[in-house]
């Protein structure tokens, strides 16, 4: 398949779902598009009712192209992962992997505008962190949950407001941003670095005053990441854990257990904030963000430290901060709730801890006056204890 054929398919499933998240090419199924987190057939106007595994493999290969690297990632790991761009009208970040003897793609729309803070109605704590000077900040979250999305807003607030260097080690790169007041290197895994640990150790060397890592993988990431955190950096990065506590386990479980105590103490001394993000279905249709954020304070810290103990978790720190702009996934949940954006039911779905938030559901109903169980009838037997008699 040539390119051009290509692109004359994206621009048709483009035009008749132009809300799409994702497109899927997957053998045994017609063309796809992820509408609102549910997959739709789209297309059949082309007249393939079902795809093959040759079509597929023709479809990848038009996307990777000659790059012999992806070729033998593709051959030697099962995937790899590329950017795509359809001209001017839009960027995918693309995954082909192999499955049963064939091949699938999945391309993610990326918008063409790096959006705000506001417009994507993140936390108002983002804009503090954009201020900090140095440290690591986390941002975290299950795959497809909105994490580059979140950090390519506040790069935005930060090529806004300063003129610094800025570096960012993706894989691949989402996001373009323009040269505002601040300056902008944007370097691609396998393009221009072999691996985050490399690219991470080379951009020290290159005079940034924030560097973007797209993912710590591994133990040497992390390791060169509190590095650059310690003298003066700041860094940005993701990880693949569903909140504040996790993370923090997540990082020292990376590292054998005589270095813990060294960890723990590198980690808390340059551990700046760590926001969780997970996306919740919406009334009505479409998703809503919900968020857990968590900054760092001597609690915290001492926390990090010797770990988290009864009456010294971060869930009970994060609440207990809410006028600094921290919260727990609960609390965030709750106000989607009073609002109307999700129902009770998806509420308690995607709770932290449901029995707290269910007592926060109940004490909203019993505001509005609306019913907080469903046991009725019950009465007082007073000839019980005549019975028992």
């Amino acid at each position: 398949m040539r390119r051009k054929d290509l692109d004359d398919i994206l621009t048709t499933i483009l035009k008749e779902r132009p809300g799409l998240s994702d497109i899927n090419f997957t053998a045994g199924k017609p063309f796809q598009a992820e509408v609102d987190g549910v997959l739709l057939p789209v297309a059949r106007d082309l007249g393939l009712e079902s795809l093959t595994p040759f079509h597929t493999e023709r479809i990848a290969l038009a996307m990777i192209g000659p790059d012999r690297r992806l070729i033998r990632h593709l051959l030697n790991q099962g995937s790899c992962d590329l950017s795509y761009s359809l001209g001017d009208r839009a960027r995918f970040r693309v995954n082909v992997f192999s499955q049963r003897g064939s091949f699938s793609v999945v391309m993610r729309m990326l918008p063409s505008k790096v959006p705000t803070i506001d417009e994507l109605g993140l936390p108002q704590v983002f804009k503090k962190i954009a201020e900090e000077k140095n440290g690591i900040v986390f941002v975290t979250g299950a795959t497809g949950s909105g994490k580059s999305t979140s950090l390519a807003a506040l790069l935005r607030e930060i090529n806004r407001s300063k003129a610094v260097h800025v570096i960012t080690l993706e894989d691949p790169v989402e996001f373009v941003h323009p040269q505002l007041k601040a300056t902008f290197n944007q370097r691609e895994l396998g393009q221009d670095f072999d691996t985050f640990a490399n690219g991470l150790r080379a951009a020290l060397r290159q005079a940034p005053k924030v560097i973007l890592v797209g993912e710590m993988r591994d133990r040497e990431t992390v390791e060169i990441g509190l590095s650059a955190a310690e003298t003066g950096h700041l860094v940005l990065t993701t990880l693949h854990t569903i909140d504040a506590g996790h993370t923090i386990n997540r990082i020292v479980g990376m590292f054998e257990l005589e270095e813990e105590r060294l960890v723990r103490t590198r980690l808390a001394d340059a551990m700046r904030w760590v926001v969780s993000q997970r996306l919740l279905p919406k009334k009505g249709g479409g998703r809503v963000a919900a968020f857990e954020v968590m900054g760092s304070n001597l609690r915290v810290r001492e926390a990090v430290l010797n770990g988290e103990s009864e009456g010294k978790t971060f869930y009970e720190m994060m609440q207990q901060a809410r006028p600094f702009g921290w919260t727990t996934f609960d609390d965030w949940i709750l106000e989607l709730y009073e609002r109307g954006l999700v129902s009770e039911e998806t509420a308690l779905g995607y709770a932290s801890n449901r029995a707290e938030l269910k007592r926060g559901i109940d004490r909203l109903k019993a505001q509005r006056g609306e019913k907080t169980t469903d046991i009725e009838g019950l009465r007082i037997d007073s000839e019980y204890a005549r019975k028992v008699g």
